[in-house]
């Protein structure tokens, strides 16, 4: 067995040198010290070996198996190292080659509108203010006079995470919360994300909404239609026609919708504009006093008004999309042309 022992090593460390890559080095490791390897097979053996003799053989066979460990560590290091230099010799670098040149990012369409919209207002006075995308009830419908019973509290409408506590379903409850906190005059624009149960090609379940307001003494309709008109000319750097409708809003009386002439066809009437020639873009109205009342400013000493603006829908009107989930997907070479 002694002599068995010696030849079985003798023999390793010769198939060690003669391994000439790694695939077959491994090999050799597996033939060896594997479940079923000769080192493993000898040491198996033993049991069948007198008990004077096991002692012995087996240190000595411990010992073949820790060199031959030892001669295939070394052997590796040998061959890592050639494949190394042979592939430093094989993949030359051409340093004089120009660069792999990486684009350029660019802000999303909808983050370079609402950039614009904010910049707009803040040069004429306006603040800015954040509110919680999570609301609770009462900000964001009972104290902007919207009952009980009205369809905006609908679940097909909200997303309630339970009975007192929803998505925020527009960004008028920032003008609750800072109102509550101060004192008029305000001028103030709430941008931020906003969630409804909706979802097409002019709709999505979440998209970014502005609410301006404007309280002091005096303030009129006037005022509210003079700013608007202003800021929609300034926004689509031309001179829009502009129209207001009659329209219902709870927290507003009396409240308006905003219309402008069609971008694509002029006012003519197209498929974008259903043939009327005006598009909508935006709500507005009076701060009812009921709202006021709510958060503890005397209606009859001010006045104020509000409105309420899609940040999507000005993006799809300003660079002529016609498709809101596009804004969504995340498609490189539609986003790409807004560098």
């Amino acid at each position: 067995m002694s002599e068995s022992v010696e030849d079985l090593l003798r023999q390793a460390k010769q198939d060690l040198a003669e391994a000439g890559d790694l695939t077959t080095l491994e090999g050799i490791r597996v033939r060896y010290l594997g479940k079923k390897g000769w080192f493993t097979q000898r040491l198996k053996e033993l049991g069948q070996l007198s008990p004077q003799e096991r002692p012995a053989v087996g240190k000595r066979l411990n010992e073949a198996r820790e060199e031959f460990e030892r001669c295939l560590e070394e052997r590796r290091q040998i061959l890592r190292q050639e494949q190394l230099e042979r592939r430093l010799r094989e993949e030359v670098l051409d340093v004089t080659l120009p660069g792999r040149s990486r684009g350029e990012g660019g802000l999303h369409p909808v983050s370079l509108t609402l950039h614009r919209i904010e910049k707009l207002f803040i040069n004429v006075g306006f603040q800015v203010a954040q509110g919680p995308e999570i609301e609770d009830d009462y900000h964001n419908f009972e104290a902007l006079n919207i009952p009980p019973l009205h369809p905006a509290r609908a679940m097909h409408d909200t997303f309630y995470i339970d009975h007192h506590t929803l998505l925020r379903t527009h960004t008028s409850p920032v003008q609750i919360r800072v109102m509550e906190k101060g004192n008029p005059p305000f001028k103030v624009i709430a941008p931020g994300r906003v969630y409804r149960c909706d979802s097409d090609l002019t709709h999505t379940p979440m998209f970014h909404q502005v609410e301006g307001f404007l309280v002091d003494e005096g303030v009129s309709f006037a005022d509210l239609r003079g700013i608007l008109d202003e800021f929609l000319r300034a926004f689509f750097e031309q001179d829009v026609k502009v129209r207001f409708r009659p329209s219902y809003f709870p927290f507003t009386e009396p409240s308006a919708e905003v219309d402008i002439a069609c971008m694509m066809c002029q006012g003519e009437g197209c498929r974008t504009c259903g043939q009327g020639g005006w598009l909508e873009v935006m709500g507005c109205g009076m701060i009812h006093p009921k709202v006021f009342e709510a958060v503890g400013i005397d209606p009859q000493r001010f006045t104020g008004f509000a409105f309420g603006l899609g940040v999507e829908r000005l993006a799809m009107l300003r660079y002529g999309i016609d498709d809101l989930r596009l804004f969504f997907e995340n498609d490189l070479r539609f986003l790409e042309q807004f560098h």
